[in-house]
């Protein structure tokens, strides 16, 4: 069953299964139309930051590729305070360096999401994600869980998590497309984690790393004009196949 939109609390959630609200998701096209247009047509899972929520980076879809359906999903867990009103993937602990198992369910969380989408409104010709910070992180387990479901990954200002992942040896024969994108002196991410990450990505995917200084912990213009370009290159194509 499907998370919904009455759910205003996630505190109660087992953390070994979070849940995707589907009544909070934010998409680019209005949800009456989802039933026509989805099936058939290629998905962008957007997935925001730590203590964010899914109205922010849906900004971005009138600056992807045309065509293209934008999902932007809400975190499964409340941000603690100081934060209102914001909502995390899985709990911070070492900054860079979060327990993989909170990771890892929230990944499943938003592949049931994902089962239920298509069980709903009809499969989407092709799937790929974005998310910044916390959300970046996301968007390279999902490929570390069901690499076989994405056609490829946009990861903003993230990082890998650490320790293995079910689809990690899987992914060294694949080796996706992932996009990466962030300031060499990102004040957030830790200097550990961004090793750690390029040192994965080396390995386990075919890695368009790009550098952008002066966007600190944040998304530049010129960074989704790259992002546009990428998705059309892996996503469009994908859908058309």
């Amino acid at each position: 069953m499907r998370a919904s939109g009455n759910v205003v609390g996630v505190t109660d959630f087992s953390p070994t299964q979070p849940q995707i609200d589907d009544a909070a998701v934010v998409w680019s096209i209005p949800r009456d139309e989802l039933a026509t247009r989805l099936p058939g047509s290629p998905l962008l899972l957007i997935m925001h930051g730590y203590g964010s929520h899914e109205a922010d980076l849906i900004s971005l879809a009138p600056y992807l590729p045309g065509g293209i359906v934008c999902a932007s999903l809400r975190a499964p867990l409340i941000a603690p305070a100081p934060i209102q009103n914001g909502f995390a993937w899985f709990q911070i602990g070492e900054p860079g360096n979060p327990e993989p198992a909170g990771v890892d369910a929230a990944a499943r969380g938003v592949l049931t999401w994902l089962d239920g989408l298509a069980t709903d409104y009809g499969a989407p010709a092709a799937v790929s994600t974005l998310g910044f910070s916390q959300g970046g992180a996301m968007a390279l387990q999902l490929l570390r869980h069901a690499p076989e479901r994405f056609a490829s990954a946009v990861n903003l200002s993230g990082f890998v998590v650490s320790g293995d992942a079910p689809s990690d040896a899987a992914l060294e024969t694949l080796r996706p497309r992932v996009f990466w994108g962030r300031d060499e002196r990102d004040p957030i991410i830790p200097p550990s984690a961004v090793a750690r990450t390029a040192t994965w990505l080396e390995t386990h995917a075919e890695v368009d790393a790009r550098l952008y200084p002066g966007a600190g912990h944040g998304i530049v213009g010129d960074e989704i004009s790259a992002v546009r370009e990428f998705l059309d290159q892996t996503l469009l194509v994908a859908a058309e196949a």
